[in-house]
């Protein structure tokens, strides 16, 4: 079986204004590298539950959210999150790559899935769109593996350079979902010690300093390997930002694009053999044209591997 990529056109028409580093041309860049490739298959979205959002997030949010959506123009939800008449398919189809995703893989139509969709989610909170996410569409996964599929252990990976705000707030209290973050610390959104350990000690908090390097990030890296192992997941997700790149604009790590099939391939070396090799991947930041679509290449090269 392949791995598929689930992707829709929709995320090209969540516009966010000139200068804005949340673009289309995000997705456009690792479309145009991933399109060559004959070893993957290309899936659409289906619909997310209403029960599976409102699993996540607060009815009241999601009300709001599907009735923030401008006719015309631009609007700002928080200081740098903004939506544009587009927005609204892209929002919930980036949710619904997930859940596609999820049924090809216990339907074995393939082995695995990168959701290659915009806006990213990692840090949209149950009550709270931000930092440019709207929906935490890794705690939707989670969720929808719970409710429909009946799993008990599933782990979140999130490997973005930002701390995952959102995905920690709608998983902390989740006693079937382990969350770990490697992140830049102090940095947006703050938060991320090894203090933020959720309600059932079922979170990892991994803050490394600006100026981390590719040595010094998979040396630290152990540690996320180490608790997945004693953990066991029977499902992993990957929250995939690829900002921890050297050419970042928004960051200051300095890893490269090879280092982001490493930690993939050290993640599912960890993992497989209590995963059965089912993982979704879940594209989060990365604001670099070419160093998100070589990183998110080499992502997909470590997923074709298993």
């Amino acid at each position: 079986m392949k791995t598929a990529i689930i992707s829709s056109d929709s995320s090209e028409k969540h516009f966010t204004g000139d200068g804005h580093p949340e673009q289309p041309k995000r997705v456009l860049s690792i479309k145009n590298k991933l399109k060559k490739r004959k070893d993957i298959v290309w899936e659409q979205p289906k619909v997310v539950p209403e029960d599976i959002l409102v699993m996540t997030h607060s009815r009241d949010y999601i009300d709001n959210l599907k009735n923030s959506f401008p006719q015309s123009g631009l609007k700002f939800l928080d200081g740098d999150t903004v939506v544009s008449p587009g927005s609204k398919n892209a929002v919930f189809d980036a949710a619904g790559s997930t859940i596609k995703a999820i049924d090809g893989i216990e339907k074995n139509k393939f082995k695995n899935a990168f959701c290659l969709a915009r806006p990213p989610g990692h840090h949209a909170e149950k009550n709270k769109a931000m930092g440019f996410c709207c929906l935490s569409n890794a705690g939707i996964a989670t969720n929808y593996l719970i409710s429909k599929y009946k799993y008990k252990r599933i782990a979140c990976v999130d490997f973005d350079v930002h701390w995952g705000n959102g995905n920690y707030d709608v998983m902390r209290n989740n006693k079937n979902a382990l969350y770990i973050s490697t992140h830049q610390y102090p940095f947006y959104p703050g938060g991320g010690t090894d203090k933020d350990k959720g309600d059932f000690n079922n979170s990892l908090n991994i803050p490394l300093p600006a100026g981390t390097n590719s040595d010094q990030y998979l040396n630290a890296f152990d540690r996320v390997l180490d608790r997945l192992v004693e953990y066991k997941p029977d499902f992993l997700i990957f929250s995939a930002g690829f900002d921890a790149h050297k050419d970042d604009p928004l960051a200051q790590f300095e890893l490269s694009s090879k280092d982001f099939y490493e930690i993939t391939k050290r993640t599912l070396n960890a993992t497989n053999k209590f995963t059965q090799g089912k993982v979704v991947s879940i594209l989060e930041g990365g604001y670099d044209l070419n160093a998100l679509a070589e990183s998110a290449n080499e992502h997909v090269n470590a997923l074709i591997e298993f």
